[in-house]
């Protein structure tokens, strides 16, 4: 991936992954104001250069489907929930970026015609065409399926060149938990059979195959580093990219 000439887009559509803990912020629970805004501003950076862009919003801050079947919540009743939590995330992040100036469509994989358009693909193609930024809500309407798994699957169905995964104060992959292992390495490069073969959780397995298999790149990195977001689509190299194999065993550390 080259560096964009004169701080031009080396990518004509991508799509985001925010997890919910990205907009949680500094607070404990639930939306932190500051951050969603921070998102929406790094969204418009994006927006501003050209570039379409969908974002498929986690739900994480508010409700987490696998913690609640634990507490003894049937599975698909707990994840159902989650898909709302998700559809409270993306109209607050609707509302930020269209504070800011941007035209938005929120499309929805679950039935809330009062706030959301129903997902239809073609439709959700046609929005980015006339440079609207389209928020994918409630993940992929099924439960046992993650938002990560979303993330790939409407990247790969809006013909997506790239998907962004943005972090919550983590800036790459590395080779171990960096909070545990002062000793942790980054990743610059990983094959995507290294990232399934080392369980880095980086995502979900299904997730990741799927980008494999349609060979669509991924680069995790910290959200709320300084224009990461203008910085990567213009060509810059930052966080970790996760793409066809790069050697053996796979990886590139820094």
């Amino acid at each position: 991936m080259a560096e964009g000439f004169g701080g031009r887009p080396v990518y004509k559509r991508a799509l985001l992954k925010l997890s919910g803990e990205s907009l949680k912020g500094q607070v404990a629970y639930g939306l932190g104001t500051e951050a969603v805004r921070y998102a929406a501003e790094q969204i418009k950076e994006g927006a501003d250069l050209g570039v379409e862009m969908g974002v498929v919003v986690g739900g994480g801050n508010i409700w987490r489907g696998q913690e609640a079947e634990a507490r003894g919540m049937d599975r698909a009743t707990a994840d159902y929930a989650g898909m709302l939590a998700t559809m409270i995330n993306a109209l607050a992040l609707q509302d930020s970026l269209e504070k800011l100036g941007l035209d938005t469509r929120t499309l929805t994989a679950i039935d809330v015609q009062a706030v959301a358009e129903p997902y239809i693909r073609r439709r959700a193609i046609r929005h980015l065409e006339k440079g609207r930024v389209v928020l994918f809500a409630a993940g992929t309407g099924n439960p046992y399926m993650t938002t990560d798994t979303a993330a790939a699957l409407r990247a790969i169905e809006i013909g997506a060149e790239v998907l962004l995964m943005g972090k919550n104060r983590a800036d790459a992959v590395y080779d171990s938990d960096p909070n545990k292992n002062a000793s942790a390495r980054p990743f610059d490069h990983l094959g995507y059979l290294d990232a399934l073969n080392l369980r880095l959780e980086v995502m979900d397995t299904t997730a990741i195959s799927l980008c494999m298999d349609n060979q669509l790149p991924i680069i995790v990195f910290d959200l709320f580093e300084p224009r990461s977001i203008r910085r990567i689509l213009t060509g810059n190299r930052m966080g970790t990219m996760i793409s066809g194999d790069v050697g053996s065993p796979l990886s590139e550390k820094v």
